[in-house]
């Protein structure tokens, strides 16, 4: 083969990786549509529990799952198998992205990830000393942490709405602040809202993260055959009482970020392949029997082209997406209007301070820490990204459905103060994504500054 040839072969397949493998942009698609199932699950729970039929709604939550075999059965309603466990995948996928942009995205340069590092700490310290000082005094300073989340699904739901007069800076932007804050939520989870710490249960989970270790230097690369270490880390954590659902950031983050083979001989795999099926002059159907073996070699390439995160993540993120979400959502956004006594002084400032937390203290921690950090010369604002730009992020940011609604679930365990609880992450961040629409229309239309 000759040189000419040789980069022509590999030049082709990398067009073609370069366009079917961008990660954004398919991660940016799933969250946007799914965005709107989301808010479509949260619409149907709260309508199905303030209808007539709101005793089917919570008897379906409450009817019991059993798993297990033999003399060893959990038994479980279906609120904590969804919470608790299918959650688990969820923070899977959150641990998998947040480990890709550490290793080579937005979080792998310190300089390009300082200034929504310090949005997304601002993003969380404002709405926390907000909800403090609405509720000083009241057992309900627990909750502390419910605003201090960002819905990615949401918030980039809300930005597909804008369409593309959205700078695509804007988007990573909003993208990478929010990344920091799932990895702040859950370090809050872990240290916040853990019972008190049994160490037998800590023993097992590190007895599955060295299982898993040894399986990755052992070569093993199939996603099915860690599901057995991480249900022991799973049930380690649940014993520990550490929250359980953190074993899916645990794998995630362990989870290999580079391809188990060069990029250059896949690729050169990967055109030989193609090449012998373009010219295989297939004309019977026995003549297909000779295709068998490039087709072979395509579907590895294709594979291995990719690295495991990758993979693993593209496999788990819809499902988790249009799956997963939704289903908490309708597990968990069904509160029963007519329930809720507003007349304490407690309960009300539980609702005043989430909903203020999201709607007023999130836009302003995000923008002024980015505004600090910007006029104190310690960072820029990316290219493409005026202070318009900046403004419409800290708006959306004070979406805070999803995690916001999970650490709730952690922080009230009284029926009142969650509902309660729920319905102020529901109502500040309804309002946080219209006034984040409303000023994305208006920006999109101003000349850039």
């Amino acid at each position: 083969m000759q040189p000419t040839e040789s980069v022509s072969l590999l030049s082709r397949p990398k067009r073609i990786a370069q366009q079917a493998f961008t990660a954004l942009e398919h991660f940016l698609h799933v969250e946007a549509a799914s965005g709107i199932i989301l808010l479509a699950a949260a619409a149907v729970a709260l309508i199905w529990a303030n209808s007539p039929l709101a005793h089917s709604y919570h008897e379906l939550l409450e009817s019991p799952l059993t798993f297990g075999a033999g003399g060893f059965l959990f038994v479980k309603p279906l609120h904590f198998w969804i919470n608790d466990a299918l959650m688990t995948v969820f923070f899977l996928v959150v641990g998998m992205e947040i480990r890709r942009e550490i290793h080579d995205g937005s979080l792998s340069d310190f300089r390009q990830a300082a200034l929504p590092l310090a949005a997304a700490i601002g993003g969380v310290t404002a709405p926390a000393l907000i909800y403090l000082a609405v509720n000083h005094g009241s057992y309900a300073v627990h909750g502390w942490a419910v605003p201090t989340a960002t819905d990615i699904a949401f918030a980039v739901g809300v930005l597909a709405l804008l369409g593309r007069s959205i700078p695509s800076s804007v988007r990573i932007f909003l993208l990478t602040l929010a990344i920091v804050d799932d990895i702040i939520a859950v370090l809050i989870i872990a240290v916040f809202y853990s019972a008190g710490l049994d160490y037998s249960g800590l023993a097992l989970a590190a007895a599955g993260v060295v299982a898993a270790a040894i399986m990755q230097q052992l070569g093993i690369r199939r996603a099915p055959a860690y599901i057995v270490p991480g249900a022991v880390i799973w049930t380690g954590l649940l014993i520990s009482g550490v929250h359980p659902t953190l074993a899916g950031v645990v794998l995630g983050l362990m989870t290999p970020v580079v391809a188990t083979r060069r990029h250059e001989r896949v690729l050169v795999e990967l055109s030989q392949a193609a090449d012998h099926v373009r010219h295989a002059g297939v004309t019977t159907a026995h003549d297909l029997d000779h295709l068998e073996k490039p087709l072979q070699t395509l579907r590895v390439a294709q594979r291995e082209l990719l690295s495991p995160v990758v993979r693993v993540q593209w496999a788990l993120h819809p499902w988790v997406a249009y799956g997963i979400m939704p289903l908490f959502a309708l597990a968990n956004a069904g509160v029963p209007l007519a329930g809720l006594d507003f007349s304490s002084p407690d309960t009300a400032s539980i609702f005043f301070g989430i909903s203020l937390a999201l709607v007023a203290g999130k836009p302003v921690g995000v923008f002024l820490a980015s505004w600090i950090l910007v006029k104190l010369g310690l960072c820029r604002l990316p290219t493409g990204v005026s202070w318009g730009g900046v403004t419409l992020i800290s708006v959306l940011a004070g979406i805070g459905f999803t995690m916001s609604v999970f650490i709730a679930t952690l922080a009230f365990k009284e029926e009142s103060a969650l509902n309660v609880a729920k319905l102020g992450v529901l109502s500040g961040s309804l309002v946080a994504g219209c006034l984040g629409l409303g000023w994305g229309v208006l920006y999109a239309r101003r000349p850039r500054d």
